[in-house]
C-alpha cells in the first residue's frame, strides 16, 4: 500500500508493515481527511492529531487488513488521493517530479 500512496505523493511517515501512517501536518485537515473518507467512501481511518503526536505532524493512522484485495487497496488509494487534493494537501516530491 504504501508505494501505491507515494505514487500519488501522499507522504507516507514509514514502512512498517501493518499501520501506514499518512503524514497529513494539520490537526483541521486531517479531522477532514477522515471526515471525508468515511462519510463519502465508507472507509475508517484514525485521526492522530496533538498531544499524541507534536503539533505539525499529524497523521492518519491506516490499517489496512491482509484479507483485502488489490482492488480494493487502489480504491482507498484512489478515494485517499481525491480528500488529499480536495483539501489541497502537500505532496511529496516524487509526485511533483512525475
Amino acid at each position: 500500500m504504501q508505494g501505491l500512496l507515494r505514487e500519488h505523493g501522499i507522504p507516507v511517515v514509514s514502512e512498517a508493515a501493518y499501520i501506514v501512517p499518512v503524514l497529513v501536518g494539520d490537526a483541521a485537515k486531517c479531522r477532514g481527511v477522515a471526515a471525508e473518507l468515511l462519510d463519502v467512501h465508507g472507509y475508517y481511518v484514525q485521526p492522530i492529531n496533538a498531544p499524541s503526536v507534536p503539533a505539525g505532524s499529524e497523521r492518519l493512522r491506516v490499517t489496512p487488513t491482509p484479507h483485502r484485495s488489490d482492488d480494493e487497496v487502489y480504491a482507498f488509494a484512489q478515494a485517499l488521493n481525491s480528500a488529499w487534493h480536495r483539501l489541497d494537501l502537500p505532496r511529496t516530491q516524487a509526485r511533483a517530479a512525475a
